[in-house]
């Protein structure tokens, strides 16, 4: 298959006592399919899965498979490292009926982290449970991911067809990945919420992985682009970048639910301790850029 488009990551809702709010987790993964979003991936760390059980996560992965219902695609987050755990996670995804599973590499805080070779030997393990993986290279495991050992794990492992990079320079990255994993590089996304999308795409990336905020507005950068038309997507991309920019730099995984909340998608953007709310000035400046852009996420629920 074909891995492009923009598959946005869905926030986890919880009510104001912390609790998981299930209800407003069916009407985030609406709103995303209204969004017109080509995939949907969950648990992953804009989903605030380091706050979450593992009951609690087997009950999401359960809820959301089910949910979505083959209406788009579903990524499932298995990032562990326990290599036995990621297994069992990536077979319980598979069974389930999700389409890809997506890991970083093994890492436990910042001293506590796999070595190139231990990554390859756990994305090996995966490979054989016979699922599509998407690699997410991201500075929080703190493990660097060589080009080489991308590319050396690219032609290893069959089921490895997809890579996510967030690294310092990400589009030089993606350009020497692409490069050097020739045709083994299936699906070449970005994320961290699309900050750098168009050099990305300049470099062959064929999607991105951002929030849940306003991804509508989002993929007209990604389809002007792959249909040769670089000026509309350049475009595209200028009047939506104040918003990722801020997004980004000042909100994190809170912004969406803060929009979400603003347009009656669910009643409240709780995030659970340590993690403090989002400043009331820093939540203005986000809905008064979006009431520019009047994206799907603040009328949806209204």
């Amino acid at each position: 298959m074909s891995y492009s488009g923009i598959w946005p990551v869905a926030p986890t809702p919880f009510n104001d006592d912390g609790t998981l709010d299930l209800e407003g987790m069916k009407r985030v993964l609406d709103l995303m399919v209204d969004q017109g979003v080509d995939g949907i991936c969950i648990l992953a760390n804009f989903s605030e899965q380091f706050l979450i059980s593992d009951a609690e996560r087997d009950l999401l992965t359960r809820l959301c498979i089910s949910h979505i219902a083959g209406r788009v695609l579903v990524i499932v987050t298995i990032s562990h490292f326990a290599t036995k755990i990621v297994v069992a996670r990536a077979r319980q995804a598979k069974e389930l009926g999700a389409s890809i599973v997506m890991m970083m590499a093994p890492y436990h805080g910042a001293l506590l982290k796999g070595t190139p070779e231990q990554t390859l030997e756990q994305f090996k393990a995966v490979g054989e449970v016979g699922i599509p993986i998407m690699l997410q290279d991201a500075p929080l495991s703190g493990v660097e991911l060589t080009v080489p050992l991308l590319a050396r794990m690219a032609r290893e492992i069959e089921m490895l067809k997809l890579f996510k990079i967030e690294s310092a320079g990400t589009a030089t990255k993606l350009r020497g990945l692409i490069a050097e994993g020739g045709d083994t590089i299936e699906g070449p996304f970005d994320g961290e919420e699309a900050i750098t999308l168009l050099a990305d795409l300049d470099a062959g990336a064929t999607g991105s992985m951002t929030s849940a905020l306003i991804p509508e507005l989002i993929k007209p950068v990604i389809t002007h682009h792959l249909a040769g038309d670089r000026d509309a997507a350049k475009a595209a991309y200028a009047r939506v970048l104040p918003t990722i920019n801020h997004e980004n730099r000042q909100c994190g995984f809170r912004g969406t639910k803060e929009a979400m909340v603003e347009g009656g998608v669910i009643q409240s953007a709780f995030c659970r301790h340590p993690i403090p709310p989002l400043p009331a000035a820093t939540r203005t400046e986000l809905i008064d850029h979006l009431h520019v852009l009047d994206p799907i996420i603040l009328r949806w629920g209204l």
